[in-house]
């Protein structure tokens, strides 16, 4: 493993955390309408979630896929019926302390659970494999390596769109910029279903 290999690691880690995807306008949504505070546990479980993801791969299901393509579209038909149900959540959602919206942020073990049904995350995991493993003795060492990037790239970029969130949420004074400002992040998630079929 060449200083190289980890310098492109370290940028496919900070381009796949940091791009907008469903985790992002998720984190984003939550920042603008709980605050930073009670978006943390989310954040945590996005942040945990990818590598923890990165490891059931590693541990022999990415063959699987490679073996059995109708398995990934399978994935993918689910995962995107869910992000669709969680953009649904958030254009719907009110102004924060609404009591007819009955939110809360995601929990670290959702947050974490979300990455094995979010389609972005296993197209990283997937891409870090078949790009980063290396062979034989060096496999488990690689791998290890792919996961300590992804937490702690994750953790400060996926930061940064929590705080996006939060100073949107510091502009808007109104119900009606609140109706409009979480129509536009759960329409954006509910976009990113279109883009990973692409």
């Amino acid at each position: 493993m060449t200083l190289e290999w980890y310098a492109t690691l370290f940028g496919f880690a900070v381009l796949m955390c940091g791009t907008p995807g469903p985790n992002n306008l998720m984190l984003t949504a939550s920042g603008a309408n709980f605050g930073v505070r009670r978006t943390l546990p989310h954040l945590m479980g996005v942040s945990v979630g990818q590598p923890v993801l990165q490891l059931v791969l590693a541990l022999g299901l990415y063959p699987l896929f490679e073996g059995w393509p109708w398995l990934r579209v399978g994935l993918q038909i689910f995962g995107s019926l869910y992000l669709l149900w969680l953009a649904w959540r958030i254009a719907v959602a009110g102004a924060p302390g609404d009591p007819a919206g009955r939110a809360r942020p995601l929990s670290l073990l959702e947050g974490l659970g979300f990455q094995f049904l979010n389609p972005k995350a296993w197209m990283m995991g997937i891409s870090a494999i078949s790009l980063f493993s290396q062979s034989g003795a060096g496999y488990w060492p690689s791998q290890l390596i792919i996961m300590a990037c992804f937490t702690l790239v994750a953790l400060p970029v996926c930061f940064i769109w929590v705080v996006f969130g939060k100073q949107l949420g510091n502009w808007i004074s109104s119900d009606q910029g609140w109706r409009r400002l979480n129509g536009t992040l759960g329409g954006l998630t509910a976009l990113c279903v279109v883009t990973l079929w692409m």
